[in-house]
């Protein structure tokens, strides 16, 4: 088989003039996207949304869907696709008759409309036999992120202890909304009152036909079953586990994420031969240990992407 193309879209929301506004979202997309164009991604073939002063494109819900849509949509056999995000993320309640109370993680979107679990799930049940869609995501809550994922490698087979002679910066910030928060300036915008029971028909209502999936009738009313493939394609590299923040700081006057800032520095450890996916996630995990971050990393992947090369190798 001739050796696929590699694609990337990469998302930094630092919500500038916002009460929630982080600092160190874009510049992750930029160290990120110099490590892609190091690894033998092609400039042209790696999509940047930020939402920097007069960014072209901002990462509003719909335009990074559309994003991730149309790198699918070209995607072929032995293709290797990647998403990069950097910003908040959140935890959805999700209240259905009969059934236990859950959350459901997203990530949050300039604009507050949320990409969703669900969402990543149909992306990774496109995909063309021989491709593969890896998601690494420096948020909070970011563990399940692809719905029905595999959990490979999380907090509790950590072996390595927060090291407490090293607390983490005092200018370290979670990156994580509240889904009442979202719920709140869903509400401003629908000039509606509070109202839990029908928030996903105000999500709806706001976003239309670019509502995450997750709040379409025809998933809400059971109509769209969403389950893993058999051959199962989807990667998540995720900051923390689903109940657990990740943090953007502000160190020596560089803003950053500290679980970007770790892949970096373990990408960088080991150019030419590669590393797996898990060991990326354990190294990184160990870097954030032993700088006093509480957040522990996670791999989500099927048995056989565990021990694959992160993004097929470096060039």
């Amino acid at each position: 088989m001739s050796k696929g193309t590699k694609r990337a879209v990469l998302v930094g929301c630092n919500y500038p003039k916002t009460q929630f506004s982080l600092h160190g979202c874009i510049n992750d997309v930029n160290a990120i996207s110099g490590v892609l164009l190091n690894i033998g991604f092609k400039e042209s073939d790696v999509n940047v949304l930020t939402d920097a002063p007069g960014s072209p494109v901002l990462p509003t819900g719909a335009n990074i869907k559309d994003a991730l849509n149309r790198m699918v949509n070209k995607a072929k056999a032995g293709d290797i696709l990647f998403f990069y995000f950097s910003g908040h993320g959140t935890r959805i309640p999700i209240f259905q008759p009969g059934q236990p109370f859950k959350q459901d993680e997203a990530i949050v979107a300039c604009d507050l409309n949320l990409v969703t679990d669900v969402d990543f799930r149909r992306l990774v049940n496109r995909l063309p036999e021989g491709a593969s869609f890896t998601i690494l995501s420096d948020s909070c809550h970011s563990g399940g992120l692809i719905e029905k994922e595999k959990e490979q490698f999380g907090g509790q087979h950590m072996t390595t202890t927060v090291n407490t002679d090293k607390p983490k910066p005092s200018k370290a910030k979670a990156k994580s909304l509240t889904f009442d928060i979202i719920h709140s300036a869903i509400d401003t915008a629908a000039g509606i009152l509070h109202d839990a029971a029908n928030v996903g028909q105000k999500i709806f209502g706001i976003f239309g036909k670019d509502v995450s999936l997750k709040f379409h009738p025809h998933y809400v009313d059971g109509l769209m079953v969403l389950d893993p493939l058999e051959e199962d394609e989807g990667i998540l590299l995720s900051g923390c586990e689903a109940n657990e923040t990740s943090y953007d700081l502000v160190l020596e006057n560089k803003a950053f994420g500290a679980f970007t800032d770790a892949v970096v520095n373990v990408i960088n450890q080991h150019w030419g031969a590669g590393i797996s996916n898990r060991n990326l996630v354990v190294e990184a995990a160990k870097i954030l240990k032993n700088n006093g971050f509480e957040q522990n990393p996670c791999l989500y992947c099927s048995d056989e992407n565990t021990n694959t090369l992160f993004l097929g190798g470096f060039a």
